[in-house]
C-alpha cells in the first residue's frame, strides 16, 4: 500500500477500523512530569531538561489548567527566568478516554503539540504523547508499506557545523522546528541539533532572562559544539516501519533521508501521525491548518473559501488527497508577525511542498494557495520532482 491507495474508500474504511481499533490504554501514559502556575520559567526549564518533556501540563491543586512548551517561550522576545508560567501557558484540546484514536491525532496535527492531557472532569489522568501514536504503525501492515519518501519533507532545512547556535534557534522558531540536520559542504549529514540540545545549552541557572537578551553571551557557540553527531539516517526508499522503530527504539523524533549519504530529506513524528489524521472518517478532502493562534482564527474562512476555490479547479485535472498548511511566525515587528507557511498537498499519488513568506497571514496563505493550484496544472510539463523521480 503507498499513500495513493487511502484514496481507495473501501481500503481506507479497513485502515480507519484498524487504528481506531487500538485500545485507548495503549496510547495513555500515566506518569509524566507536572508544574504549577506560580512556577517560574526557570522551574519549567528545570523539569524539561530533566525529564526530556518540552511540553508539561500545569496542574493547581489538582486541577489540570493548561500546558507550558518550550518552544512558545522561546518565540518570545524576552522572557524573565523568574516570571510565572501562568502567563506563558498554551491551550490545547483535551482528550477523553472515549476519543478515537485518528481522532486525536488530528489534534496533534492541528495543535502541532507532542503531548495531549487526558481529563477525567478536571483532573488529569494522563497524557497521549506522540510516541505512543506512532507505535500503531508498526502492527498495521497497510501502514507499514508506506515508504519514507511518499511523507518525507522535501525540501528540508538544515545547518552547517560552523554555523552559530543562535542561527539554528532562529531557524527553529521561524519555521517552527524541533529538530534540524547538520549538513557538511557536500550535504552529507554530519549531526542533528533539536530542542533538547537548545534547552542544555540555551541557559544557565544564574542567568535572568532566555531569548535576545543573553544573544551575545551564546553568539560564539557553533552549532558543531551542541550537536549529536551519533545521528541515525534512514535510507528514501525504506519502509515506515524501518523508521518507526527507529524512532521508537532510539527515542528520537526526527530523522534524516538521504539517498547514499546525501541528505534529501526528512521524516518525523508528525509526518507519521498526520498519516494517521488523514485517516480519519470525512465526507469530503482533509484539509488541516495547523499552527493558527487564537486571534487568528477569524481568518480562517477566508482560507478555505481559496482552498475551496483552487481544490475545484485541479479536480477538473487530478484527483486531490489531502492538504495540510502549518503557519508559523517570526520578525515582530511592533506587535506584527511576519508569517511563514508551508503546505503539503497530496493529489494524483504525488506530495507537492510550497511555502510562503508574507507580512498578511490571509494573503500570503492565497498565494500559496495560487502557487500549489499553479504546480498542479504544470505537473506534467514541470522537472520531475525527487518524489516523483523515486516511483
Amino acid at each position: 500500500m503507498g499513500v495513493k491507495d487511502l484514496e481507495d474508500l473501501k481500503k481506507l474504511s479497513m485502515l480507519r477500523s484498524q487504528i481506531d481499533g487500538v485500545p485507548f490504554e495503549r496510547v495513555l501514559t500515566e506518569e509524566f512530569p507536572t508544574v504549577s502556575s506560580d512556577d517560574r520559567i526557570a522551574d519549567a526549564l528545570s523539569v524539561m531538561r530533566e525529564s526530556k518533556y518540552q511540553d508539561i501540563p500545569v496542574v493547581d491543586n489538582g486541577e489540570f489548567v493548561a500546558m507550558v512548551s518550550y518552544a512558545s517561550i522561546l518565540k518570545k522576545k524576552s522572557v524573565t527566568l523568574d516570571a510565572k508560567i501562568k502567563n506563558y501557558t498554551r491551550n490545547l484540546p483535551v482528550v477523553t478516554s472515549d476519543m478515537q484514536i485518528t481522532k486525536i491525532a488530528e489534534l496533534m496535527v492541528s495543535n502541532n503539540c507532542r503531548q495531549l492531557p487526558v481529563l477525567s472532569g478536571k483532573k488529569i489522568i494522563g497524557i497521549v504523547r506522540r510516541t505512543k501514536l506512532i507505535e500503531i504503525v508498526r502492527e498495521i501492515k497497510a501502514l507499514n508499506e508506506i515508504k519514507v519518501w511518499e511523507i518525507m519533507t522535501n525540501p528540508v532545512e538544515s545547518v552547517k557545523a560552523n554555523d552559530l547556535m543562535d542561527d539554528a534557534l532562529d531557524l527553529m522558531i521561524r519555521e517552527d522546528y524541533r529538530t534540524i540536520p547538520v549538513i557538511n559542504e557536500t550535504n552529507n549529514v554530519v549531526g542533528i541539533v533539536g530542542m533538547r540540545e537548545i534547552i542544555d545549552n540555551n541557559w544557565k541557572k544564574d542567568n535572568k532572562t532566555i531569548g535576545d537578551l543573553e544573544k551575545s553571551s551564546r553568539s560564539q557557540i557553533t552549532v558543531e559544539s551542541i550537536a549529536l553527531t551519533s545521528v541515525k539516517t534512514i535510507s528514501w526508499d525504506s519502509n515506515i516501519s524501518e523508521v518507526v522503530d527507529m524512532m521508537v527504539d532510539g527515542h528520537i523524533s526526527t530523522v534524516p533521508v538521504v539517498e547514499g549519504k546525501e541528505l534529501v530529506g526528512v521524516i518525523t513524528e508528525y509526518d507519521i501521525i498526520e498519516l494517521l489524521a488523514a485517516c480519519r472518517e470525512r465526507d469530503m478532502l482533509f484539509v488541516q491548518i495547523s499552527g493558527l493562534e487564537d486571534d487568528e482564527k477569524d481568518y480562517t474562512d477566508a482560507i478555505y473559501a481559496d482552498i475551496e476555490n483552487m481544490v475545484s479547479k485541479v479536480s477538473k485535472i487530478y484527483k486531490p488527497e489531502s492538504l495540510t498548511m502549518h503557519v508559523s511566525r517570526y520578525n515582530d515587528i511592533g506587535g506584527n508577525p511576519k508569517y511563514s507557511i508551508t503546505a503539503r498537498f497530496f493529489i494524483n499519488g504525488e506530495a507537492i511542498m510550497m511555502k510562503e513568506v508574507g507580512w498578511d497571514l490571509v494573503q500570503t496563505c492565497s498565494n500559496l494557495i495560487a502557487k500549489l493550484e499553479d504546480a498542479v496544472i504544470n505537473m506534467k510539463d514541470s522537472k520531475v520532482s525527487f518524489r516523483k523521480r523515486k516511483k
